[in-house]
């Protein structure tokens, strides 16, 4: 199994300084999103030859810069394709799908054949290989895709599951169009409960329901699943089984059955997990000491599962605001936690 962080730190802070704290921490796998459009976007306008890595309308010299530090830490990485420009779907926003999914599909082929391992960057230097990949983010939440729900006919429709699936296909065929050989492609990327109410605030899908969702929406093609395990109180150990709908590690087994009776064998990446500290979170914080003792019990249920074949943390450093998430293996000062 392997194991990592997800920190987008090497994206924005020094890499000097971060990289060795990930090595100290004997990271295998490093995820950080690959965005599409945004602040950070690798295309905020459109290209011309969309298929083209080097087409002049991509900038991808943050994503260059990490997986370059990352191979000389000897650090795999994991790229999340995530996020539309707004040329993409007129402004809608990065939670919402491109009006043409071809946009996605050739974005992800020129991200894939420049991260091949043997393109050459303008420098003339050839750039590391990325062989694992991901769809999206948490899609059964309003963060990953904006429309959850659609009413149809007088009842209402899992729209997001609808949007995911041509997401996710357009990733998977984008990538595997190189035709690399153990390349891998993640979807799903669920959040760990939902509430299912159409009407609600905010509405969201639970993970079962999402899954059931995508395959009757046609989803087939993806070589692992992805889901994030997170517990929902303090008081919740990685062993406490969760009420209602939830799916955390201590009912694993349901998504995996489930992951089996709609797709057969498929594996299972854990592409967030973690849990928040007191100090600074007198909400949602375990003491350090339970920190502590959770990751390892946590990661031990993982390594115990013969489906499970990564578990990354989230995250290498705390977030300075307590809106983010507290639940680094350091403090944001860079004090480490047991």
């Amino acid at each position: 199994m392997l194991v990592g962080l997800l920190d987008e730190a090497a994206l924005y802070d020094d890499p000097q300084s971060v990289f060795p704290l990930l090595q100290q921490a004997r990271t295998q796998v490093l995820r950080v999103n690959l965005y599409w459009g945004g602040r950070v976007g690798v295309a905020t306008r459109r290209p011309a030859s969309a298929a083209n890595p080097d087409d002049p309308a991509y900038d991808w010299e943050l994503y260059d810069r990490t997986v370059n530090y990352a191979a000389q830490h000897r650090i795999r990485v994991l790229f999340s394709i995530y996020g539309t420009p707004r040329w993409a779907n007129r402004g809608a926003g990065l939670n919402a799908p491109p009006t043409a999914i071809a946009d996605l599909r050739n974005f992800a082929y020129a991200a894939a054949r420049r991260y091949s391992g043997s393109w050459r960057a303008t420098d003339g230097r050839t750039l590391p290989p990325v062989r694992h990949w991901l769809a999206w983010n948490e899609p059964n939440y309003p963060i990953g895709l904006k429309r959850q729900y659609r009413r149809v006919a007088g009842g209402w429709v899992i729209q997001s599951a609808l949007d995911y699936v041509k997401i996710c296909t357009a990733i998977y065929d984008g990538v595997h169009r190189t035709l690399l050989r153990n390349t891998k492609v993640g979807c799903g990327a669920t959040g760990p409960r939902g509430n299912n109410q159409p009407t609600s605030s905010r509405p969201t899908v639970s993970p079962l329901a999402f899954m059931r969702a995508l395959k009757r929406a046609g989803l087939k093609k993806f070589d692992a699943y992805a889901h994030h395990p997170y517990y929902g109180r303090r008081t919740e150990s990685p062993t406490t089984q969760p009420a209602s709908t939830a799916v955390t590690l201590a009912n694993i087994g349901l998504l995996t059955s489930e992951l089996s009776r709609l797709w057969g064998p498929k594996r299972l990446w854990i592409t967030e997990y973690g849990y928040q500290t007191n100090p600074p979170d007198r909400a949602l914080g375990v003491s350090y000491k339970q920190q502590a003792a959770y990751m390892k019990q946590a990661f031990a249920i993982a390594r115990k599962n013969p489906r499970i074949d990564m578990m990354l943390w989230f995250l290498l450093r705390d977030e300075p605001s307590l809106g983010g998430w507290q639940s680094g293996l350091m403090t944001r000062t860079g004090r480490k936690k047991p």
